[in-house]
């Protein structure tokens, strides 16, 4: 049989996990190891439990810290429990420090690298995210891309071998959970909210969180779109670290703390505008027809921005507010080519053939 290792250590990862594991489980030998970047409960094992993801069978627990030293202790936990396990592939998930430790571990020991959502690009090196997606599609062995324009940025760097469009198996994963969160959640019950009555932030990618001015815009922004419209902002550890550093206070925003995954999703699903800087929220939103600014200047998900649906702003605060309470979608939303479907079955076939030519 054979025997895969999964390296996974943040959110967006671990939903990615929920429906590949769950697939794999039948057919190979599958290690889950969580390196602990994400560590808070909201963020992690809230997210294990919900989805019924296997237990990670070892946890580095490497915590928070700067990029480098945080990719670097992954490295040096990772690679000697490589060395004893011997897999046959192992696989990553995405865009984070985990992401790249795993796939440098593995191809430093010559085990296949096969990383999914392979071949997305920003185009701005500054993101610590774009740089972890570049470095992991060069020495992966198999890469796996959610849209046809993934697979065109790999080609236009030379890497044609070992790639293959799958579709997004994030999607598969809120297809299969959406209409549950609707039901089961007590969230918006919970915040006192009706479905269309709110607005959903997220806030925590670097660009915006290790910049003040960028920061302080959009809490400035958010605050002002609350006078209209409620604003719930569940807040990263990141994010909370920094406000309580600079003396931030919300005024008008509703602050809480991070959610699980259903609860995400059934607020996702009815609110009338979601405003994030984080990649995942995105395609959520995009998915369940929620209408996304995103609180950056380049998206690597092109597709959302079709129609309007998405629009990038920037951290700057009259964007956010004009293009929150003024815009518009232009057409009604239509599937997007990376809707497709079936991207977890495509992705364990692909996973299998690996482990197998290993």
């Amino acid at each position: 049989m054979v025997r895969i290792v999964t390296v996974v250590g943040a959110r967006p990862q671990f939903i990615k996990c929920a429906a590949v594991s769950a697939a794999l489980g039948r057919v190979a030998e599958e290690k889950i190891v969580h390196t602990g970047q994400h560590y808070d409960h909201n963020m992690s094992a809230a997210f294990f439990a919900e989805l019924g993801i296997p237990a990670p069978a070892e946890h580095l627990g490497v915590g928070s810290a700067p990029h480098g030293r945080q990719t670097a202790e992954i490295l040096l936990r990772l690679e000697p429990l490589l060395e004893r396990e011997k897999p046959d592939a192992l696989l990553v998930y995405g865009d984070t420090n985990s992401t790249l430790a795993g796939a440098l571990a593995a191809a430093k020991l010559h085990i296949p690298v096969v990383h999914v959502e392979a071949g997305l690009r920003s185009f701005n090196r500054k993101m610590p995210e774009e740089v972890n997606r570049v470095l992991t599609d060069h020495v992966s062995s198999v890469l796996l891309c959610p849209t046809e324009t993934a697979v065109a940025n790999l080609q236009r760097e030379g890497i044609s071998k070992g790639v293959f469009l799958v579709g997004d198996v994030m999607y598969d994963s809120v297809m299969e959970h959406a209409e549950r969160a609707r039901q089961d959640s007590p969230i918006l019950k919970h915040l006192g909210v009706a479905p269309q009555g709110y607005a959903l932030a997220t806030v925590h990618r670097a660009e915006n969180t290790d910049d003040t001015s960028n920061f302080l815009q959009i809490v400035r922004a958010l605050e002002r779109i609350a006078k209209e419209l409620p604003v719930i902002l569940p807040l990263h550890p990141r994010t909370k670290s920094l406000a309580s550093r600079l003396g931030v206070t919300f005024d008008r925003v509703r602050v809480v703390e991070p959610v699980g995954y259903l609860d995400m999703l059934a607020l996702l699903a009815d609110a009338r505008l979601v405003l994030t800087d984080s990649g995942g929220v995105q395609k959520e939103a995009h998915w369940l027809g929620a209408r996304c600014v995103t609180l950056r200047e380049q998206t690597e998900w092109v597709e959302t921005l079709e129609g309007g649906w998405n629009v990038l702003t920037g951290a700057n605060e009259e964007a956010i507010v004009h293009a929150a309470l003024k815009l518009e979608p232009n057409r009604p939303r239509h599937a997007s080519n990376f809707e497709r479907g079936a991207a977890t079955q495509a992705t364990v076939r692909h996973l299998l053939a690996a482990g197998e030519l290993a």
